[in-house]
């Protein structure tokens, strides 16, 4: 007779009929986990679903079009001018074997933000998906030594304004049809704050994102689903070339101590996209390693 590790008397040959159990219940719960990690899959995919996201040649925009077509969706990648950036994204999703086109539109002029809904909805004869991804950069190349009065009007004619058109316009059509969802780019410090022209700036466009989105999930309900994602510390192109005071912040302020990647963010759009989330609206995600 033995001690077992549970602290009970084993009889003779009891100790490899326990092991003989216990493997049984790792090869259970291995295929337990199997069958919900497919389930999963399966409500993730997004096979004959066409979606847009605006700003998607590169950074997170670029990310989340990736994603996106691994999941099997059908995507227009939009861009303001770097259209060479924009194609070789297109054949990058194409190779992946979903449809994707380009559409180049800047956002800052309204009349083009107006008609980029209805200029991508011909593509594949409506929309699905539709994201705002877009946003001006005002922390790199020449806007960063803009004035804060240039750099809120930029902020505001892309981040804001467009959003609110595109999301409108789409969600106006996608009710018409009976559903589609909309998943507009907040800031996870804007309801926070954080001092500095960059934090006041931000704070203020995407703090009117996110509240712009929890009045649009009513409006829309219950035919579209609208949700904002809020990233915190990602490292986008701004993040790649910051100063290692910066670097050391970013990495300070998430609980996981790591910059977020694209890729972090990208993962968790597909899944507010998809069947997964169906019952998730009007929420605020943030995607920042926890603060």
């Amino acid at each position: 007779m033995s001690w077992g590790a549970t602290g009970r008397f084993l009889l003779p040959g009891a100790g490899e009929a326990t092991k003989r159990v216990g493997a049984k219940q790792v090869q259970a719960v291995k295929r337990l986990q199997c069958r919900q990690r497919g389930k999963l899959r399966r409500m993730i995919h997004l096979a004959g679903r066409t979606a847009v996201v605006t700003g998607s040649s590169s950074g997170i925009g670029r990310a989340i079009a990736i994603e996106l077509a691994r999941a099997g969706a059908n995507v227009l990648v939009h861009a303001r001018r770097s259209e060479n950036a924009a194609a070789a994204v297109a054949k990058e999703l194409r190779e992946l074997g979903v449809e994707s086109t380009v559409l180049l539109a800047d956002l800052a002029d309204l009349p083009a933000a107006e008609e980029l809904v209805d200029r991508a909805w011909t593509w594949q004869s409506g929309i699905d998906i539709w994201i705002n991804n877009a946003g001006a950069d005002t922390l790199t190349g020449d806007a960063a030594r803009w004035s804060y009065w240039q750099k809120l009007d930029a902020l505001w004619q892309v981040d804001v304004r467009a959003t609110m058109i595109c999301a409108r316009a789409a969600g106006a059509k996608m009710v018409a049809v009976g559903s589609g969802v909309v998943l507009n780019m907040g800031w996870d410090q804007a309801e926070r704050g954080m001092a500095g022209d960059s934090g006041e700036l931000f704070g203020a466009v995407k703090g009117a994102v996110m509240a712009f989105t929890r009045s649009l999930a009513k409006s829309l309900a219950p035919a579209v689903r609208v949700n904002c994602l809020a990233p915190g510390w990602i490292k986008t192109a701004w993040g790649e070339t910051a100063s290692d005071y910066w670097q050391q912040r970013a990495q300070n302020e998430s609980l996981l101590r790591r910059w977020g990647t694209p890729e972090d963010v990208a993962k968790t759009a597909t899944f507010l996209v998809s069947p997964a989330a169906s019952f998730i609206t009007g929420q605020i995600v943030a995607v920042d390693g926890g603060l």
